[in-house]
Parts: structure tokens; sequence; C-alpha cells
């Protein structure tokens, strides 16, 4: 045990160092300053109650240890300004006691603080393996697509909310889903996670894309059910129907199969997607025949003819931009919303990363750094590519079949 602590000490000891070991120079100069000042000053003029500074500031820098210390030392000050200005009278008690009491609470506060940093920190920790397992990164290539995402959660201890993305692929064709569910931060990452899994789960068994939206749907209304239930302690409540209503979440599903030059869409209450072809030319995506979200249960899931998917021209050079109503609802500090048609066409030619760089120190720049909901956008472009069996056949050398 006693080798155990004398290994810990030099580690201690050893540990790089660090920006605030530097700081601490500051209260020590304060403490010294003040005393030398104090001590030469005129016998009516009293700096002594000063060196509170000293613990006060070293929290921003340190440890409630070194705060301590520091605290210690100030004490230490004062009573040697009263041993050396004529002994220790009740004014010099009362200094004493008073910035003993202050040094204690200093410590006390840089003990608190130090303990909510690591709670934020292993929030921060939660968050990010949280978004490892709901919210995966996307592939950079998909089939004949080249691919990029970005997400912006709006709090700050968050690294994921309610927005969502996937991909995957089925049977020579890429399935994607970009979602938002009503609400921000970590409340929203439980449906927003049901809704992924679903869609993992469905989008290799479902062949439509409608059928997928379905089967979507219906997992969604499971879900939202379950949890009004729950929060309800299992009893029928009079506004439980009604606070289901307020649960809802918007999806776009997006089919691009790898040959034909289309894509194929199911808009279910989202905001429309941007396509750029020819030239930067911008085109926003109005589906004809939109659904509510999902997660409305009793409403019909479409509006025009369920049998048939938005279909849209889609080939090489062309790319797609989805994205959530963080986006195109920031504002800027005078309440003017983020153009996002306007400004994007500027950028078309950048690859889907460079648009996304570009778009996310735009948007950041116009509500000044910060916004007020979550925000995904994810960007896909056809590129001439090989096809996938292609590929492997060319990776495989060609006297590879006689063995």
């Amino acid at each position: 045990m006693e080798d155990v602590g004398v290994r810990r000490r030099l580690t201690d000891l050893m540990r790089p160092w660090q920006p605030g070991h530097a700081l601490v120079a500051i209260p020590v100069g304060l403490v010294l300053v003040i005393t030398v000042v104090d001590v030469m000053a005129p016998a009516h003029v009293h700096l002594g109650p000063l060196l509170v500074v000293a613990p006060a500031i070293t929290p921003s820098f340190a440890g409630p240890r070194t705060t301590g210390l520091i605290g210690a030392l100030a004490v230490a000050a004062q009573v040697l300004i009263a041993a050396l200005r004529g002994g220790f009278d009740v004014n010099h008690q009362v200094q004493i006691a008073a910035l003993a009491a202050l040094s204690l609470l200093i410590a006390a506060y840089a003990r608190e603080q130090r303990r909510r940093h690591r709670e934020l920190a292993r929030v921060r920790s939660v968050s990010e393996a949280t978004q490892r397992v709901v919210l995966r990164p996307l592939p950079h290539r998909l089939g004949p697509l080249r691919v990029a995402s970005l997400y912006l959660a709006a709090e700050d201890e968050a690294q994921i909310g309610g927005d969502l993305y996937a991909a995957t692929r089925v049977e020579e064709c890429t399935r994607l889903i970009i979602g938002d569910v009503r609400g921000k931060g970590l409340t929203s990452i439980s449906d927003a996670s049901v809704l992924m899994g679903a869609f993992r789960e469905a989008a290799h068994l479902t062949p439509g894309l409608l059928e997928l939206t379905d089967v979507l749907e219906r997992s969604v209304c499971r879900h939202l059910a379950e949890h009004i239930a729950t929060a309800h302690g299992g009893a029928e409540q009079p506004g439980a129907d009604e606070e289901l209503r307020e649960h809802f979440i918007t999806a776009l599903l997006v089919d691009i199969p790898d040959r034909d030059g289309v894509t194929f869409m199911a808009n279910c209450g989202h905001p429309p997607p941007l396509l750029l072809r020819d030239g930067c030319q911008v085109t926003t995506l109005h589906p004809a025949h939109p659904s509510p979200p999902l997660g409305m249960c009793e409403l019909p899931r479409s509006s025009g003819d369920p049998g048939t998917p938005e279909t849209t021209a889609f080939e090489d050079g062309d790319t797609l931009l989805l994205y959530t109503d963080g986006v195109i609802e920031a504002r800027s500090p005078d309440g003017s919303f983020y153009p996002l048609a306007q400004r994007v066409g500027q950028w078309c030619g950048c690859g889907p990363e460079g648009l996304l760089h570009h778009l996310r120190r735009d948007l950041l720049a116009h509500v000044g750094g910060r916004l007020g909901d979550d925000a995904a956008m994810v960007v896909i472009q056809r590129s001439p590519a090989l096809h996938p069996v292609q590929q492997l056949k060319k990776m495989v050398p060609a006297n590879s079949a006689h063995h």
C-alpha cells in the first residue's frame, strides 16, 4: 500500500505543466503587493481587506485545493500585517476572522464548481456515446453517391437532440431518412432512437417507400402510446389523446437507385429538399402529395395517390440537400430567417463536404454563433462511379477464377 501511495505522489509530481499552474502567480503576487503596500502605508490606511481578492479569483483557473492554499496565504499575510502594525487590536482580529471565513466559503465554492464541471464532462461523454449509437456517421460513399452529413445541437451539453438521419444500401439502391422530432435536446432522443431503430430494421424488409412509411408510422404510434401510458402510470387519462397528438416526427424518406438516374421521395410533413444542378441552379422539391408527420396516428398517411412516391430526375453531377427546420428557421439578431435556398447556390461546386463546411460557417454567422434549435443537413451527390459489382470484379484478379 505504501508503494502505491508513493507511485501516486510521483505521478502527481510528473503531471504535465498546465496553464493554470502559471496563473497561480497572479494571486500570490497580489498577496505580496497588498501586504507590502499596507505595511508601508500611513496608519489610517488599511488595505488588508483587499487580500480577499486573491482567493476570489483563484477558482477561475485552479481547483479547491489551490484555492484553499491561496486563502491560507492571504490569512497569514493579514496576520503579518497586524503584527507589523501595532498588534492584534479588535480591528485586525475582525479582519483576520472575516478573511478566514470568506476564504473557506470560496474554497467550498471551488469544490462545488469542480464537481459540476466533472458532472458536465460525464454528461457530454454520455451524449457523445449516445450520438455514436443512435446517430451513426454516414459513410462518405454509398454506391455511386458521395455523402456528407452535419449535426448542430442547440444545447451545449448535448451532441445530439431531436434531429436524425440514416442511410443504408438496399438491392442496388440507397435508402435515406432525415427527420425532426417535436422538441429539442436530450428529451427528444428517445423518440429519435425509436424511429432510427425502426428504419434500420424495416428498410431491408420493406420493398416500397410508402410501405416503409406505414411501418414507421405504426412503430412511432406504438412507442408514443406506450410513452404516454407510462407517464400516466398506465391509467386512462382524459388528456392523454391530446397529449399524444402533440408528439410527432416530421420525416423525409428517399430512395436513390444506382442506375435509373431518378430519386423517389415520401415527404411526411418535412421541409422540402433542394436540388442543385446545371451551373448551380437550385430547385425546391415541393411534394405534390405530402403526408402528415409520423405519429399523427388518426390522420391518413397521404393526401394524394397512396401508391406512388414522388419521382424526380437525379443524374450524374446533381446534388440533393436534405435538412431539418432548424436550418431554415434559424433567426438572425434582427429576426430574419436563414435564406438557405438563396445561399446554397454559391457553393454548389465545392462537393458535399465543402458545401456543408460553408453552410455551417454561414449559418452560425447568421444567428450570431448560437442556434435556437437543433439542425441537421445531409448532402448527396451522384457522381460517375463503377457499379459495386464491377468494383469487386476489378479488385479480384482475373486468374483467380481458375483456382
